[in-house]
């Protein structure tokens, strides 16, 4: 048996009705899909995931996952390698896919980072985080747990949070609740601003969240859009559009 390794931040899904709930998260799609699951472990998703998805991959770091799960789903690519690391663009030869994965907690904010600049391949995701962190990438404006990391996702991708899973449901139980998420690619394909302004604005609105857009973003404004009646708000009172929008007055006015 795999042994969990504290190190990977490893916790090991036991709870089998939990298991076939994620697998079964993505009722649309084909059994021909591309499917991506991350961090398999010792495979509980994943005996689920090659009943309904011929076309899967596995993307696993720990050594002793990689054996078994090679031994036991002989038919399945084990991709040996970091997936913070890896070229989504060669998953699938330039193709949309699909993921899977109870993801490390230490690690979330990087996932759904390469998601988010990865989302001309990846169509839809059900995936496990803290709860926390699935409740921030659902947040709506208005809401305390609305953040950087909620309008970046929801800038190109619909969120539902599907359902909470216990401590006890994993081995060994983390401290704290987990969230299962669903993200599906919502039809837009350009913000009509390029990444790196969207980010900045989005990031340095949120870095000094208490303070009004006017004041947070002062170092990037330039001097013609300064009164603009939007900077009045903070960045928990903006819609994704909203910083899009802004973003595009300081791209029209440098």
């Amino acid at each position: 048996m795999v042994q969990a390794k504290k190190y990977l931040g490893q916790h090991f899904l036991k709870d089998e009705e939990i298991c076939l709930a994620i697998a079964e998260g993505m009722p649309e799609a084909e059994s021909d899909q591309k499917i991506l699951e991350i961090g398999p472990g010792r495979g509980a998703i994943t005996k689920y995931l090659i009943e309904k998805y011929p076309n899967l991959s596995v993307v696993e770091v720990d050594g002793d996952s990689i054996s078994f799960l090679s031994e036991t789903y002989p038919t399945i690519d084990v991709i040996d390698f970091d997936f913070l690391k890896l070229n989504l663009a060669e998953i699938n030869e330039g193709k949309e896919f699909k993921i899977f994965g109870n993801f490390p907690y230490f690690i979330s904010a990087q996932i759904l980072i390469k998601i988010f600049e990865n989302r001309n391949y990846v169509s839809e995701v059900v995936g496990m985080f803290q709860k926390e962190v699935s409740e921030k990438v659902n947040a709506q404006p208005g809401n305390r747990n609305y953040s950087i990391i909620s309008v970046f996702i929801q800038a190109f991708f619909t969120v539902e949070y599907l359902f909470t899973v216990p401590a006890d449901a994993f081995d060994p139980p983390p401290k704290v609740k987990s969230g299962v998420i669903r993200l599906v690619r919502n039809g837009v394909d350009s913000l009509e601003i390029t990444d790196s302004t969207f980010k900045q604005v989005v990031k340095l609105g949120f870095n000094q969240r208490r303070k009004t857009l006017r004041n947070s973003l002062k170092s990037i404004l330039p001097e013609s859009v300064r009164e603009e009646a939007i900077l009045n708000k903070r960045p928990e009172q903006l819609e994704v559009q909203d910083f899009i929008d802004i973003g595009k007055m300081i791209e029209n006015n440098q």
